[in-house]
């Protein structure tokens, strides 16, 4: 019988032997950046060197657990075959915990079926505030899979704390005779980069670290025969070796990514990676996009064939994740069509998978949410292809032309270290005073257009929910780069310089920059350098908006709702779009289920615009999903102070002497008695984009909340959410 190894001390900095969040030194230079087309206001498969997979049904029932079968049980997960009979069989994952399980002076052990102990690792990466684990990286070698059966693996608290984790070299590996890299041809020339010779150079930082497993990252600019390092673009390996067998994940960055790199600009050429003397995946007439990357990952020797099922019950209980809707009954009807869609030229390098390429775009479309429809999807069901589009969409994350890496550190470019940098605005907004410097990117040195186009209004949770359940460092560092994009694009001035203010963009967009920002704060590393940036970003902007509305006696509105120069845009000046302000309270709500109580008041005082739409007696609860409200007469003039003032100026008469939720009404709407307007029945109309906003504020305490959210479940048309449902999330 195995017996528990806890190789990590919670106790210890967070984040595996501490070598690793702030990552290596830097390399090289940094390149330049274009500005992305202005924003529109809104509104191959890789060759495998193993076996093929066998897929199972095309839904799989979520894991549960039971809570009294075993002592301390945190959670338990499941881990499918989806070959023959396998041994030895490493695996790892990403795993978040509520806050209190695992308090400091405790660890974790596992447990099989059986009851059979197995030996863990656990590379602790961030803690709550009471010092308890938040989120790790578990590591195991499962000793036998029997041919297409599931193993149950149970997380279970120990009282103990844990030992220390000692790191190992990559000698061994090394010695066993790994080889690694990626070469292209670019204008005849042939530029290269080899992962063994990073690792044997000892320039190497640990990500993972311990007994069990040990991953090593490495990262060099391309270099051609001469010895000459390519300008722009950086190869980098993340290489994962499990101890005492003669295997390794090897996953392969390639990124155009420096921020202040003279002359940025697309590349085309042809690619080739090698794990060992085979090419394992090439692609010719790649064009490359400036500040864009690709990811490929790969396996020397073979690749376990297994299927991780997180427990999602335990997920939405430790708040990581927001409420979805458990109920909801998925068929294979529900996945046919992400699977039909995360396949061919979208899945390449540079492709845009499930995510819609031109963010700009307007209309209903799964991107949209705190987590993506397809990422909702998988969470719900734990489904293999709803989980591979799901990380696979979130590896192309990096074909939009907003990675901007610093040079000096390695990581992306922050506000503390460049305050007036930005995509918008004239040259002279980007004079540092201190240092008198341009903090302007460089202009394109060529070709530099992408058709893939980002847009914080209409941007998707694309790495979160990633990096949460696999621990991979690529979706931590897609998560931080989209942040910080999202902060520093804005002009400097409208921003507040260093401060990345976003309460000047549309209120669509203040709403997904919210939740994209708390997420990051939430999950980075406890010993990433960027963790307490992203803290006082995230803080900063909180205190604006307490100030702006929760702490304002003398705010300019009593309805809960924002009324600033990216609201107020509707009917001519008069009007606001109730569900872009829904989408904010839903990131207010979901920023508070993480656990940062600053934004406690400003949800109390949003809360209560979705609560007066649904019970308020001047306003009629059919008209609660409106398209666009009304909340003064004209452009200059006052805002009104009831709700029925904005229910009677912004319907007709004809609409508005009728009795709510009467027959009349329904006709006069043509719908169906007891129907909200809005599209009713989409998953993505304007009821189902108000769900979220109303279920956070049900949940807050504010008055009316349960009695709101009753009148809403009551209603007579609804969704089938089985086939889109990032917007299915209900109360607590």
């Amino acid at each position: 019988m195995l017996s528990t190894l806890l190789m990590v001390n919670l106790l210890a900095a967070c984040g595996g032997n501490g070598a690793l969040p702030g990552m290596a030194p830097p390399v090289s230079i940094e390149p330049p950046i274009v500005s992305p087309p202005t924003s529109i206001p809104p509104v191959t498969t890789d060759p495998i060197v193993t076996p093929p997979v066998v897929t199972p049904p095309a839904t799989t029932p979520p894991v549960t657990t039971s809570p009294s079968d075993t002592p301390n049980l945190v959670t338990s997960l499941k881990i499918q075959n989806l070959s023959t009979a396998q041994s030895n069989v490493p695996v790892s994952f990403g795993q978040v915990f509520a806050k209190g399980d695992l308090p400091a002076n405790s660890s974790l052990r596992a447990q099989l079926n059986d009851g059979t102990a197995l030996t863990i690792q656990v590379d602790a990466k961030a803690t709550h505030d009471d010092g308890s684990l938040r989120h790790a990286v578990i590591s195991a070698n499962l000793p036998q899979l029997s041919a297409n059966t599931t193993e149950t693996v149970k997380l279970i608290k120990n009282s103990a704390a844990a030992l220390p984790a000692v790191a190992a070299t990559p000698s061994a590996l090394l010695a066993a005779g790994f080889t690694a890299g990626i070469n292209i041809t670019l204008n005849g020339q042939t530029y290269s980069a080899s992962a063994d010779n990073l690792l044997k150079s000892g320039k190497y930082s640990n990500w993972l670290a311990g007994a069990i497993v040990n991953e090593w990252q490495v990262s060099a600019p391309l270099k051609n025969a001469q010895g000459v390092e390519h300008p722009h673009l950086t190869a980098r390996f993340a290489i994962r070796s499990y101890t005492g067998q003669n295997k390794a994940r090897v996953d392969v960055t390639l990124e155009n990514n420096w921020a202040y790199e003279p002359g940025p600009q697309n590349f085309t050429y042809d690619a080739q990676v090698q794990i060992g003397s085979q090419t394992v995946y090439s692609k010719a007439g790649l064009t490359h996009y400036h500040h864009a990357r690709w990811r490929k990952v790969f396996w020397w020797g073979a690749e376990p064939q297994i299927h991780i099922q997180h427990n999602t019950a335990y997920l939405i209980a430790s708040k990581a994740v927001p409420n979805y809707d458990q109920s909801i009954v998925f068929t294979a009807a529900s996945i046919t069509p992400i699977k039909a869609k995360f396949t061919g030229a979208v899945t390449e390098p540079m492709g845009s998978g499930m995510a819609e390429p031109y963010m700009p775009a307007t209309g209903g479309r799964a991107d949209i949410g705190l987590l993506p429809g397809w990422a909702a999807t998988y969470l719900l069901t734990m489904d293999k292809d709803a989980k591979q589009a799901t990380l696979g969409t979130a590896d192309l994350a990096g074909s939009w032309s907003m990675h901007y890496r610093d040079k000096n550190t390695d990581r992306p470019v922050s506000l503390i270290n460049f305050p007036y940098m930005t995509l918008l605005g004239n040259p002279g907004d980007t004079i540092n005073p201190v240092t008198k410097k341009s903090e302007s990117f460089p202009v394109c040195g060529g070709v530099c257009t992408n058709s893939n186009v980002a847009d914080s209004a209409h941007e998707p949770a694309f790495s979160y929910l990633p990096y949460l359940v696999t621990g991979d460092y690529y979706h931590l560092e897609e998560l931080q780069f989209w942040t910080m994009y999202n902060l520093f694009h804005s002009n400097p001035g409208y921003r507040d310089n260093i401060k990345g203010l976003f309460h000047l963009n549309q209120l669509r967009a203040q709403a997904w920059m919210l939740r994209t920002l708390a997420d990051a704060t939430y999950i980075t590393p406890d010993s990433d350098v960027l963790k307490k940036q992203l803290k006082t970003f995230l803080d900063d902007n909180l205190d604006w908006y307490n100030n702006a509305y929760s702490y304002n006696t003398n705010a300019i509105n009593s309805f809960g709702t924002v009324l600033d120069s990216g609201a107020v845009i509707y009917n001519n000046g008069r009007g606001i779009a109730p569900w872009q302000d829904d989408f904010f309270t839903s990131a207010v709500g979901h920023t508070l289920e993480l656990g940062f109580n600053k934004v406690a008041p400003l949800l109390a005082w949003k809360a209560k615009f979705p609560i007066s739409r649904m019970i308020d007696p001047g306003y009629c609860w059919i008209l609660g999903s409106i398209y666009a409200l009304n909340v003064r007469d004209s452009a200059t003039g006052n805002y009104y102070t009831t709700m029925k003032q904005a229910y009677l100026a912004s319907s007709p008469s004809t609409l508005t002497s009728l009795t709510c939720a009467s027959a009349e009404m329904a006709a006069n709407l043509n719908l169906k008695i007891g129907e909200m307007v809005g599209y009713s029945s989409e998953g993505a109309g304007f009821p189902s984009n108000m769900q979220p906003a109303l279920a956070y504020s049900a949940d807050s305490g504010t008055s009316g909340g349960a009695n709101a959210w009753q009148v809403f479940v009551k209603r007579s048309v609804k969704p089938n959410y089985a086939t889109g449902p990032q917007f299915a999330i209900v109360p607590r």
